[in-house]
């Protein structure tokens, strides 16, 4: 019970504080010529926290996902794993490109909290690895969204904001593939605990 709850709070952690920071306003780190936002509208977000949060959530998304397409037992979390592997590739490609043109510093590496849960992902086996990888993927999902909705929506700058907007739908249809997967294991799992209680009271 324990470690499935844990591994949550880990994949959570891969990218929500990064996708939430990104959608704050920073008035003192504001880019010069960037006049300040009116009372009453909306506020912008910042472009170059958006490109770091994005690459290094793309470099973790890579790396569970080939985890996950080297120790799923099922089929349907293969064909995503395997899916998720190329496209995120592709999306990871497209924002270093930019992020090199804009002279925008971002990370190259994996971050230690992303470390730290794909090497607990990596001690796990059969069911109870496809359960915590299947929720590890629908949080970092959930939390992509959000964040590359944010940029496209309130970016500043045309090019990351057209890159993000590009980027959204394919985004959100990793969401619709991998939200009833999950759903599934969180279905089957109070009934196999209610199950063991239940022989446990007898």
């Amino acid at each position: 019970m324990i470690r499935p709850l844990t591994l949550a709070a880990l994949a959570a952690a891969l990218i929500s504080t990064q996708a939430r920071a990104q959608a704050q306003v920073n008035p003192g780190n504001a880019p010069q010529g960037r006049t300040a936002q009116p009372a009453g509208a909306v506020a912008a977000v910042n472009d170059p926290l958006f490109a770091a949060a994005a690459a290094s959530g793309g470099l973790a998304e890579v790396n569970i996902s080939e985890i996950g397409l080297q120790r799923t037992t099922d089929p349907e979390l293969k064909r995503f794993s395997q899916q998720m592997v190329q496209e995120h590739t592709q999306l990871n490609s497209e924002l270093m490109s930019l992020v090199s043109q804009k002279r925008i510093a971002v990370p190259q590496t994996i971050d230690a909290r992303a470390q730290f849960c794909a090497e607990s992902l990596a001690g796990l086996t059969g069911e109870e690895f496809d359960r915590c990888y299947a929720k590890a993927q629908l949080v970092v999902h959930m939390d992509s969204v959000a964040m590359f909705e944010a940029e496209a929506q309130r970016g500043l700058d045309p090019d990351m904001k057209a890159l993000a907007a590009k980027a959204l739908p394919k985004i959100k249809d990793h969401l619709k593939m991998i939200k009833p997967i999950a759903m599934r294991y969180e279905k089957e799992k109070p009934s196999t605990e209610g199950a063991s209680s239940e022989r446990h009271r007898q």
